[in-house]
């Protein structure tokens, strides 16, 4: 367990357009770029082993990193190297964070001062989803799913918590970076399930669209 008090005041960040990592949600990634690589290296000599997941921002804004402000710092519990050198790695998340500012040196890869306020509960308990109608919102995933032609097992779903059943979804689902960043953003999460139904049933536009969860 990551405690409050533990978390630094600078990370290590990696940029990635369309991954999004949340608090107590595992992400894999594939390491290869020789600075991403460093960067693995290096977060594994720090107590925390943390690495910043944070999307860019194509609209960059006055302090000129061009990065979202907001952000998931994920601990390595997992990794393995390959033959041809590259890292597998799975990050655990732990808690989301806003970025203060870019950090200038001689790192190959990029680090920034960020803040940790605001997000207490992520280093909270399981959150739980009291007025989340599990019915309907399969129904949904549902069409959703055959839609796109993906399958899934729909009794592991059905039997999931709710923080892991959003959260999973939410990571894996084919959404624009910017409706990415809109899940990873929601304060609760009640108010990401809405933002995952909002995206599923504009997804579904132009076909069964009459059929919205309510």
């Amino acid at each position: 367990m990551i405690k409050s008090i533990d978390l630094p005041n600078v990370i290590s960040v990696f940029p990635l357009a369309g991954a999004l990592l949340l608090p107590r949600a595992r992400l894999p990634l594939n390491l290869f770029e020789t600075s991403y690589l460093q960067m693995f290296d290096d977060a594994l000599k720090t107590e925390g082993r943390l690495i910043g997941m944070v999307q860019p921002n194509e609209v960059v804004g006055r302090d000129g990193h061009g990065l979202h402000k907001i952000g998931c710092a994920g601990r390595i519990t997992q990794f393995s190297e390959t033959e041809d050198g590259r890292y597998m790695v799975t990050l655990a998340g732990v808690s989301r964070f806003r970025v203060v500012k870019e950090i200038e040196g001689f790192s190959p890869y990029r680090k920034c001062e960020v803040n940790w306020e605001g997000f207490d509960r992520d280093l909270g308990k399981v959150e739980q989803d009291v007025v989340f109608n599990r019915k309907p919102f399969l129904k949904q995933l549902s069409k959703y799913f055959e839609a796109k032609g993906l399958s899934a097992d729909w009794e592991t779903l059905e039997e999931a918590e709710d923080e892991l059943l959003i959260n999973s979804l939410s990571m894996m689902m084919d959404f624009e970076p910017e409706d990415k960043q809109a899940l990873l953003e929601a304060p609760c999460l009640s108010t990401r399930r809405e933002t995952l139904v909002t995206l599923i049933e504009y997804s579904l536009l132009g076909g069964e669209s009459g059929d919205m969860i309510q």
